[in-house]
């Protein structure tokens, strides 16, 4: 495997930055482009479809979860427009647009009442399928530096929706918002310090850490979860974030030069 290929696969396996770029538009570009493109007009019906089980015909509600799946979609061409290596789309990114759907899908209870175990199965069949995409890019020989920041994006995006659900719901403090926007702060850090967006090595924990995050963010959708119970085990979560975000900080302060 080349070096470009294995720097595209750790940042597959690792959310807190972003992975590389250096592969050129093909030619037939036009083609995997094209087909994402109508694999997305395809996946409006979805969205609405989950969307309307969760929250029945609000349009409000509606209206937020499409246009938020309109807009994550176009950002996702525009990242595969900049640049793609393989000819084919490949089921990795078929599936990773699937994840989307449902995260879109899951803007609707925020300003539409929702069973909380129908959220709860929605956000859980989304992590199911995380490292699916992966794995099929692996498989196919479709690993690319697009599907890395496709598939991180929509990990981030269900984390920030997942949290913002369950402060809604009043399940959990303000505290929640942090365990669900780590990417996003990682992120504006990088816009400022360059460093920040060089490649961090493998680490199992960082894998482990956003497991455990997605895992609580999901269990917290559940009626049963107490805020008594739900607060401290947020801060344990933040607390785990902070260290596995912090270490690599450090790292890539030391690898800088």
């Amino acid at each position: 495997m080349s070096r470009d290929a294995r720097l595209d696969a750790m940042a597959d396996f690792n959310p807190h930055i972003t992975p590389i770029g250096g592969h050129a538009p093909l030619p037939l570009l036009r083609g995997p482009l094209l087909r994402l493109a109508l694999a997305a007009a395809g996946g409006v019906m979805l969205v609405l479809g989950v969307a309307l089980v969760l929250v029945g015909p609000d349009g409000m509600a509606l209206s937020l979860a499409l246009a938020g799946y309109v807009a994550a979609a176009g950002l996702a061409l525009n990242l595969m427009r900049r640049g793609y290596p393989h000819e084919r789309l490949g089921l990795c990114n078929l599936v990773t647009l699937i994840r989307l759907t449902l995260a879109a899908a899951l803007l609707a209870p925020l300003v539409g009442p929702a069973a909380p175990w129908a959220v709860f199965v929605v956000a859980a069949i989304a992590l199911g399928l995380d490292g699916i995409d992966g794995w099929l890019a692996r498989r196919e020989g479709q690993v690319s530096a697009f599907g890395a920041r496709f598939d991180m994006e929509v990990d981030s995006g269900l984390a920030l929706i997942l949290a913002l659900n369950a402060f809604a719901a009043g399940t959990a403090g303000i505290l929640v918002l942090l365990i669900g926007l780590p990417r996003y702060a990682f992120g504006v850090a990088g816009a400022v310090l360059p460093w920040l967006r060089r490649p961090a090595p493998e680490r199992f924990s960082r894998k482990l850490v956003c497991v455990v995050q997605i895992a609580t963010l999901i269990a917290l959708q559940l009626p049963p979860v107490a805020t008594s119970v739900a607060n401290p085990v947020v801060a344990v979560v933040a607390a785990a974030l902070i260290w596995s975000f912090g270490r690599d900080v450090m790292w890539l302060w030391r690898a800088r030069a």
